[in-house]
This record gives structure tokens, sequence and C-alpha cells, in this order.
């Protein structure tokens, strides 16, 4: 997940006048079970996730979708909003090439933020290792088990190295059969401004075609002097453009897969 979109919304409370911030509008209600006798240790579900992701980076070559972003501060004495559909044509040797289909609301919401975020993931791709959720990156604790959309996962609270603007702490759930994140809780790891009182962010992904994909982020956030800041990102539908089936991810599973599935489901 890019975090580099906080950042352009601090740079615009200095344009506007309003001090931005955004966090998820909810964290989930508390259903975790403690990780039960023979659940996998944290080590090996953070090296699922790792080889879930460089599998993934492999075999995934090409895709279009459909987004729609939308961003809202409402305060004291301002009300601004602004959305944009954007068209993502993603090339593994190229990478993300967006192009936006329409904008409507504040022209310096569109120019400062929403165009902004773009650019930064567009960037971030080049600098993937900068920001993977890997232990050069983060320690990694695993807290429990859950079930979610009827696939077993594991819980692990991440708390990053580093106070890079770019990295967060929080929850995410990890899919038992694929080692994929398939939903995060989290905030930033370091305050990208003193006028922001908290943010959180919510994501959500989902398997499609055998590949794990962003279905949802939506963070809002709180500023100290009142008032809030909603951001909301939906991917949309995906179209997966391959040349052959993705066998490594969606049929090959590893053995450390099949492992874990039986462990989380006694």
């Amino acid at each position: 997940m890019n975090l580099r979109y906080f950042k352009h919304l601090c740079k615009l409370s200095l344009l506007t006048g309003v001090p931005f911030f955004l966090v998820p509008w909810t964290l989930a209600q508390s259903g975790t079970l403690a990780p039960s006798p023979g659940t996998p240790d944290t080590a090996e579900v953070v090296r699922a996730i790792e080889n879930h992701d460089q599998t993934q980076a492999k075999d995934l070559e090409r895709y279009h979708a459909l987004r729609h972003y939308e961003v809202e501060y409402r305060g004291f004495f301002k009300h601004i909003a602004a959305k944009m559909d954007v068209d993502l044509e993603y090339d593994a040797t190229s990478g993300k090439n967006f192009q936006i289909v329409s904008q409507s609301g504040s022209h310096t919401l569109c120019e400062k933020v929403l165009k902004r975020a773009l650019d930064s993931e567009r960037d971030a791709f080049l600098d993937r290792g900068a920001h993977a959720l890997s232990p050069a990156n983060y320690k990694f604790q695993l807290i429990g088990n859950e079930v979610l959309e009827g696939r077993p996962s594991y819980v692990l609270q991440v708390e990053p190295v580093s106070g890079s603007p770019y990295l967060y702490r929080g929850k995410i759930w990890v899919d038992a059969a694929d080692g994929a994140v398939s939903r995060m809780e989290v905030q930033p790891a370091k305050n990208p401004s003193f006028w922001i009182s908290q943010t959180l962010i919510h994501q959500s992904n989902s398997r499609i075609g055998g590949f794990w994909f962003p279905q949802q982020v939506q963070s809002e956030t709180k500023v100290r002097i009142g008032g809030k800041a909603v951001m909301t990102i939906d991917y949309g539908s995906y179209r997966i453009l391959q040349s052959q089936s993705p066998q490594s991810v969606s049929e090959g599973d590893t053995e450390f897969a099949k492992e874990t599935l039986r462990a989380a489901v006694r």
C-alpha cells in the first residue's frame, strides 16, 4: 500500500488553509482468536507473505482496471470535495499507466491530492523494496486466527523499523492458503503534521483469477482544530490480460500453504 498521498494532503493544507489528514473510516471489531496449537509461527507466515508477493510479481503480466477516487473535507467553515475516475493499464515491464477519464469538484483537490496520488503510485512501482511488507521494513508478531470471507487467515501486528512516512503500523490479515494480505487496518508510522490528531487506514483485498488485488482503501483524518478529511479509492473490476493462467498462484499451492490451511480450520 502506498502512503505517499498523505504527504500531499499535508502540503495541500498550506494552500487551502485546511489541515488535512487521512484515516480509515472504521476498525474491525475484535473477533480474533489467539493462535492455536498447530498454527505456524510468525517467521513462517512472514515467509509465506514474501513468497506470495514474489510469485505474483513474477506471474502477473498485465491487467486493466477502472478506479474511482473521492476525497472530502468537512470543517467548521469549509466543505470541499473532489472526484476522479481513472483508467489503469498495468504492464509488468513498463509499470502503471493512468488515464484520467473524468474529474469534478474542487480543482485544488484534484490537482494537489488526487493527481499527485497517481504520480506517487507510479513512482512507488519503481521502488517497491522501500515500502515492501518484509523484515527489512517491519517487525511482525502473530496474534491470532480469523476467518474472512470464508477463508482462514492469520492476524499479525506489524511495526515499522524506521520512521519513514511511507511505512505504517497496525494489523494485517494474511490468507492461510495463499499467503496474501487480505485486509489491513493501520496508521502511518510517522504523523505527517502537527495539525493531524489521528489517522487510520482500512484496506480490503480480494482474490481474482488466482491473483490478489486491492478492492477498496478508505481513510479518515481528524485534525486538531476540528473537521475531518475522508479519502476513498474504489478499485473497481479487474480485467486480467495473461498469456497463460497463473498456476503457481491459483493451483500450485506450496506445501506450506496446505499445512497452514489445515491448521487454521481445526
